[in-house]
């Protein structure tokens, strides 16, 4: 039985005694270097941003770490029995800092797990070039992305969406059972929240795209899930909601990860 285009054993298990987290928070990281690097290449017309470190070791812009403080002042406003009990984090740098810095803004200490699954898009050959860069240097992926498509179009040495809603499957089903009860925040990058929407809520490829067309994923924006425990599933309540930079006066910013191809 197909279930909103996946094979229904794919999906956690559901019902009244299924285990899971009493909600969920997936969170972008604050704003980083590389999305500063990037917005300064595009406006220059280059064909690489003017970054000297790895991807995974891009640190939080200063204003980034004000939004990940702003996050963690909303948190610590909210009532004690929704702030997160445990975090589950992308290994990346940015991601890290923005789970640490939230979390001593909130007074909260808790469990930090830091998961490889939750990590960027790998975008391969492509990283760290701009769409100019896309283009010019690679034209013939940027024809293949349309024709394939940008849901499962795989750059050389890169990860298309399917490949990373495949280990988002395997992380989520774990923190299915290992997070029975508590409140899970789940810091990460665009691509996962928008995936981890895909796998929750059963999506279908033009169903997560229509929403990935909608605009970026705001930094430090909050996707937030409440158990219904009838059903034993998470329900969505909000998505891209920016009330914890609002309410702290803080800019939002949405810009697209380091490296981005062409819509």
């Amino acid at each position: 039985m197909v279930i909103g285009g996946h094979d229904d054993r794919m999906l956690p298990r559901t019902g009244p005694d299924a285990p899971w987290p009493a909600s969920l928070w997936v969170v972008r990281h604050g704003e980083s270097a590389g999305n500063v690097a990037r917005d300064a290449a595009e406006a220059a017309g280059a064909e690489r941003l003017e970054l000297t470190t790895r991807d995974v070791d891009v640190p939080l812009s200063e204003l980034g770490e004000r939004q990940a403080r702003a996050l963690g002042r909303w948190t610590a406003s909210q009532p004690s029995d929704q702030q997160p009990t445990v975090v589950w984090t992308s290994p990346y740098v940015r991601a890290q800092q923005s789970a640490r810095i939230a979390m001593d803004a909130a007074g909260l200490e808790v469990p930090v797990i830091v998961d490889e699954r939750l990590r960027e898009r790998e975008f391969g050959v492509l990283d760290g070039l701009t769409r100019r860069g896309i283009t010019a240097q690679y034209p013939q992926e940027s024809a293949r992305r349309t024709a394939i498509g940008k849901f499962y179009h795989r750059p050389p040495g890169g990860e298309s969406w399917t490949d990373v809603a495949q280990r988002l499957r395997a992380v989520l089903d774990e923190i299915r059972i290992d997070a029975r009860g508590e409140r899970v925040l789940l810091m990460g990058h665009q691509v996962v929240v928008l995936l981890t929407r895909y796998v929750i809520e059963g999506l279908g490829e033009k169903e997560v795209l229509a929403i990935d067309a909608l605009g970026d994923v705001a930094n430090c924006a909050v996707t937030s899930y409440d158990l219904d425990p009838e059903q034993g599933r998470l329900h969505l309540q909000a998505y891209n909601e920016l009330t914890p930079l609002e309410e702290q006066h803080e800019p939002v910013t949405a810009e697209p990860d380091v490296a981005r191809a062409p819509r």
